[in-house]
């Protein structure tokens, strides 16, 4: 598939990496800086779009 054709979210994913990777930012640093960003942006999220919510699926992703 094409990163044109690709949803945003995907698109931002790609150019996130980019940026984080060509500044040399520790991995760790990044999980711990994201997961701050996830609940942040999970807040935000209207409690009727639970299954839109990321922290759920990244907890469960951290237990393995």
């Amino acid at each position: 598939m094409s990163l044109e054709l690709a949803p945003d979210h995907v698109k931002l994913a790609v150019d996130l990496i980019e940026l984080l990777e060509s500044n040399d930012i520790e991995p760790q640093v990044v999980v711990d800086a994201l997961t701050i960003v996830l609940r942040d942006f999970n807040g935000k999220i209207s409690p009727n779009d639970e299954n839109q919510k990321v922290s759920k699926v990244v907890d469960q992703e951290n237990l393995k």
